[in-house]
């Protein structure tokens, strides 16, 4: 996808307001955010007026071909002696950089390699930016979706009783990076039975078995951009339970897709699904948050959760996944994609949500 310098200009009309020289960006995903580079280590330097990238050996063709006109800096040494090269090609002495990525030791490293730069720390300047998708990042990350929900239908032709958890996941990577993707957007979740409790299961070897909740959460990656989708199966007659269950998940999803506006805050949001399952007795079960931003990264801004601060900015693009979990018996989550548009959501998964499977 190509990127343009809107990205970098947002960040650089912050500055003046963060009272800084320069912002330092570290984390992989903001680099390629701001300028395109797909590369695992990098130091991007943006001041008021310029932009440079510095990476080693390894990367400086693959920097160049991707960044455009960005300058890139190749490093052959320390990268704290980089750091200094930068501010001092670019004057600036006050700068900052991203806190929450930043380890304790890079930065005495950064500071004793570059004297004469103060390093200021920040939380989620950034990732702000990223929260809310342009059109064209809308239509990477619809691409994903699409494949994942291709994927899901896949699986639910090819699933049987018997089948093992960890052949069905399988059966999700192959399928995945077999139809376009760039590879699964996180390891993929097969969780059958009591396994199904556990909202981050591991796929083990157990047969998947009739008359158990079956919880799949599976994605793909396209363009750099991260697909979410969930789904609880079921083989055979439906128990008493097991419909109660599912359709009270259900109703939370669809009562929060239908609530949730611009302008609202995470928390408001989490507690339209939240009050529905409280409201049956099962509000200790419903264990995680509603939702999180889905971009590059597979979680990131903006959070749907109990203690989410900030609003709900139109172009989010975030997931509604509430869930129920009972240690005996297993678990049931539902989880779609929405964007957030004026006046409401549109739901960007197209997954079937009836849970039966033919055997």
């Amino acid at each position: 996808m190509a990127v343009g310098p809107q990205r970098v200009n947002s960040l650089q009309e912050r500055l003046e307001a963060l009272g800084l020289d320069a912002f330092l960006v570290t984390l992989p995903t903001n680099i390629r955010y701001l300028v395109g580079f797909t590369g695992d280590l990098g130091l991007l330097l943006v001041t008021k007026d310029a932009v440079e990238l510095a990476v080693d050996g390894r990367y400086t063709e693959h920097a160049r071909r991707e960044v455009g006109a960005v300058p890139v800096r190749e490093v052959r040494g320390e990268w704290a002696a980089a750091l200094a090269g930068l501010a001092a090609n670019h004057s600036v002495g006050h700068i900052g950089y991203e806190g929450d990525h930043v380890t304790v030791s890079q930065l005495e490293r950064l500071a004793e390699g570059a004297p004469g730069v103060q390093l200021e720390p920040f939380s989620g300047t950034v990732l702000a930016l990223r929260a809310r998708k342009s059109p064209e990042e809308i239509e990477a990350l619809v691409q994903a979706i699409a494949l994942t929900d291709e994927t899901m239908a896949a699986l639910r032709d090819w699933l049987r009783p018997g089948v093992t958890e960890r052949e069905a996941v399988w059966f999700v990577e192959s399928y995945i990076r077999t139809h376009g993707g760039e590879a699964v957007a996180f390891d993929p979740i097969v969780a059958a039975g009591r396994n199904g409790a556990m909202a981050h299961a591991r796929p083990s070897d157990r047969p998947i078995g009739r008359q158990e909740p079956i919880v799949v959460d599976i994605g793909a990656r396209v363009e750099g951009y991260h697909g979410d989708l969930t789904r609880t199966l079921w083989f055979g007659t439906p128990t008493d339970r097991f419909n109660e269950l599912y359709n009270l998940v259900l109703e939370a999803q669809l009562t929060a897709e239908d609530g949730i506006k611009a302008g609202m805050s995470g928390k408001e949001a989490d507690g339209l699904a939240r009050a529905v399952i409280e409201g049956a007795g099962y509000g200790e079960r419903f264990s995680h948050s509603l939702g999180h931003g889905v971009g590059l990264a597979i979680h990131e801004e903006p959070r749907l959760s109990q203690l989410a601060e900030g609003t709900l900015e139109t172009g989010a693009v975030v997931s509604v996944e509430p869930g129920v979990y009972f240690p005996d018996w297993g678990g049931i989550r539902i989880e779609d994609l929405v964007v957030i548009e004026d006046g409401g959501v549109r739901v960007l998964t197209r997954s079937a949500k009836e849970p039966w499977l033919a055997e």
